[in-house]
Parts: C-alpha cells; structure tokens; sequence
C-alpha cells in the first residue's frame, strides 16, 4: 500500500480546510487504515493514530448518479456522479467525478472549488499516466 510519512497534526489541514489535501489515519498497533479521522483507531482502539496525505490514486468501488441537485450552484452540474473510491493507500473515500467513470476504473482525486467550497473530485487515470513516475 502507497501512502506517505506521517503528518504532525499541526499540519492537518485537507480539502475540508480549503487546503488541496486529502488525510487518512494509519493505526500502527493493527495496520488499520481509516478517512473519517476520529484520533484512535476505529477497528482495535489505539490511539493516537498517525495522520497522513494520501496520493489521491485509486480505484472506483461504487457510483450513483445525482439528478436532483442539492443547491443552486450544483444545477448547473446535474446530473453528475458521486463516486465511492477505494484509494492506493487503503481507506474508502466519497468523491465527486466527471462524467463516463465506472465500477473498476482507475482515478485521480483532485478538487473543484464551487459555491466557495473546495469539493474532492474523481477524474480518469489513463494508462500512460499510470505508468509514470
């Protein structure tokens, strides 16, 4: 599993901050890896858990299709797909995405600002960009 060094939870700053950054927690007592970060691990317990940044590559486990749009500013959007991504490093995350992206395929989570807020968003890996560095 990829993933990076640990983060000082000074640093923890992620898309729900307005940063370009999406964490996970990493548990080092049982290897559990988790996104909704909570401080201990939700599987054996620990705490404290380490905070990292994820590489934002994964695969798509699930998506739906949204037609009736929350606000305004996502009518213009509608419909578009809201994704289930299984990332690289091991946590499951919810991710907007551009339209066509199915079950399985590979992905690159970026973001799009939108209403004033920062919104993590699922785009196509090619094959090309997948085996580069």
């Amino acid at each position: 599993m990829s993933g990076t060094a640990p983060t000082p939870a000074s640093a923890a700053a992620d898309w729900s901050t307005g940063h370009e950054a999406l964490l996970y927690e990493a548990c080092s007592a049982c290897g559990q890896r988790s996104y909704f970060r909570r401080g201990f691990c939700p599987r054996c317990g620990a705490a404290p858990v380490e905070l990292h940044v994820s590489q934002r590559k994964g695969t798509v486990y699930a998506v739906t299709i949204v037609a009736r749009a929350p606000t305004p500013e996502w009518q213009a959007l509608a419909p578009y797909p809201l994704l289930l991504v299984d990332l690289d490093a091991g946590p499951r995350v919810m991710a907007h995405g551009t339209a066509g992206l199915a079950i399985g395929d590979r992905v690159q989570i970026g973001f799009l600002r939108l209403g004033g807020q920062l919104i993590p968003r699922a785009e196509p890996i090619s094959k090309e960009d997948e085996a580069s560095p």
